[in-house]
């Protein structure tokens, strides 16, 4: 049964998405924690290897989620639950419609669905910080007080980066850092 509800959930999540997988993300989260599959703090943790690993956010955490729940074959189920969906529409309009995004009323529907994954985006964000950042959401509040010097350490080095050489830091490299940085400071206080 596990099976088919993966298949399912991520055939739903793939149908509906617009924006891509960070677009994505709300919903997975949503799904995900209301099915009980993951918790809140889990999904972050899904979201944070999904995010640094090759390849698409939507479809690593598909592919992710989809294992812990029902291993390989629960991988392949949503994997292939999340991306059939874009695959058939892109398979239909590159068959059907030549000159398609050139019509005035696709234009019209891309520019109303923009402000939408947008706010998904943000929501999702917002949602994520303050989960990690002050436990909001969980039994007891609390302060993530690495969490929080963390994320102004790897702000000041991406706004120094941009202040000195004039360009963005690349985020994979940002990424890098922050684990490097959390590697060493679990490490040190392991230790002692």
């Amino acid at each position: 049964m596990i099976y088919l509800n993966l298949l399912l959930a991520f055939l739903k999540i793939g149908a509906v998405s617009f924006g891509g997988g960070y677009g994505m993300i709300s919903l997975v989260r949503e799904t995900v924690v209301s099915n009980g599959w993951l918790t809140d703090n889990q999904m972050m943790d899904f979201i944070a290897v999904s995010e640094s690993t090759p390849g698409p956010i939507a479809v690593n955490m598909a592919t992710f989620v989809g294992f812990s729940q029902g291993g390989l074959p629960g991988a392949i189920l949503a994997t292939v639950g999340v991306i059939l969906p874009a695959f058939l529409i892109m398979l239909l309009i590159a068959s059907v419609m030549r000159g398609f995004m050139k019509r005035k009323g696709v234009n019209a529907f891309l520019e109303g669905v923009r402000p939408g994954v947008v706010a998904l985006i943000m929501s999702t964000a917002v949602t994520m910080g303050l989960t990690l950042l002050f436990g909001v959401g969980e039994e007891k509040l609390r302060i993530n007080v690495f969490g929080l010097v963390l994320l102004a350490v790897i702000a000041g080095i991406a706004i120094g980066y941009k202040k000195i050489f004039k360009k963005k830091i690349s985020p994979i490299f940002l990424i890098v850092i922050s684990a490097a940085i959390s590697l060493i400071f679990n490490l040190i206080f392991a230790i002692s």
